[in-house]
């Protein structure tokens, strides 16, 4: 597990900010940190490659032949890349050692970056495959995603659902449960790879899905990468002050650095300084 927490750093799937320089997100909040784990398949080159190729069937190839397509990519990079292959392998390890896969009869994985997961452990794990789109729709597959199978229903077929990350648990209430339930099939698990631990997983447990990741934003985290000298004191106090209390933390940054905010207004990267705009419009640190 100390390899993936060190991959998760090479790759920048795990980014921490630059003293006093906390990232913003769309929502218009701050974070210390931001998680890419999609950077995971290799680089942040090579995952952004495989994300436009994914967007470039999505909007050019049917439905039904996009999930062959896409795994034909994800098994090239499976063989030629060492960096995915160990994170991939060790994910299979953990799925094997946490979940009785006899009780599985399918996986799942959702529109865009849990395929970059969940095609690959279909295929490594014999199961079919069950590819979910943002507008519910599903297309299934054989394991080794030679056919494409027109199913409309899977009475009372039990799921494992791969996912890149988990946070607040807000893609499977809006997408991945509803799509699964339109088959009459039900989500039993989910196993991510990365859990950002805030509040997913309880979230998960109270609709009856067993809720595992590979990985935690912790933490232990934190402290590895002040052990491998990626972050230093300052930045580690931020961290664990965010994982203690997120509004709180970045309220009182907020209020400690007044220009941080004036700056991002005015910044000449359109992003920030929407994000900026948002976070004063709707008054999200009551400042």
């Amino acid at each position: 597990m100390n390899d993936l927490m060190s991959l998760l750093f090479e790759t920048n799937a795990f980014k921490v900010c630059e003293e006093n320089k906390p990232f913003w997100l769309t929502s218009g909040t701050i974070s210390p940190y931001f998680s890419n784990t999609h950077f995971l398949y290799g680089s942040e080159k090579s995952a952004q490659e495989f994300l436009n190729f994914i967007d470039n069937q999505l909007e050019t190839v049917p439905k039904d032949l996009i999930p062959a397509n896409l795994f034909e990519q994800v098994l090239k990079q499976y063989e030629s890349n060492e960096i995915y292959k160990t994170v991939v392998d060790t994910l299979k390890e953990f799925i094997e050692s946490k979940i009785d896969l006899t009780v599985i009869d399918y996986i799942s994985g959702g529109e865009r970056r849990d395929w970059y997961f969940s095609l690959i452990m279909a295929y490594l794990l014999g199961k079919p495959h069950i590819t979910i789109y943002k507008d519910l729709t599903t297309v299934v597959n054989t394991c080794d995603f030679e056919e494409a199978t027109p199913v409309e229903k899977l009475e009372g077929k039990r799921v494992l659902h791969i996912a890149d990350l988990i946070t607040m648990a807000s893609s499977y209430l809006k997408s991945w449960i509803p799509a699964i339930k339109k088959l009459d099939a039900n989500i039993v698990t989910s196993v991510a790879v990365v859990n950002r631990l805030q509040g997913g997983d309880q979230v998960l447990t109270n609709l009856g899905i067993r809720s595992l990741s590979l990985s935690q934003i912790n933490e232990t985290l934190f402290e590895k990468a002040k052990e491998l000298g990626v972050i230093n004191e300052a930045q580690l106090k931020m961290l664990k002050q965010f994982a203690e209390d997120p509004y709180k933390s970045m309220r009182d940054f907020m209020i400690a650095h007044p220009d941080f905010l004036e700056n991002s207004l005015k910044s000449s990267d359109s992003k920030t300084a929407k994000r900026a705009k948002a976070c004063k419009d709707q008054n999200l640190y009551n400042l």
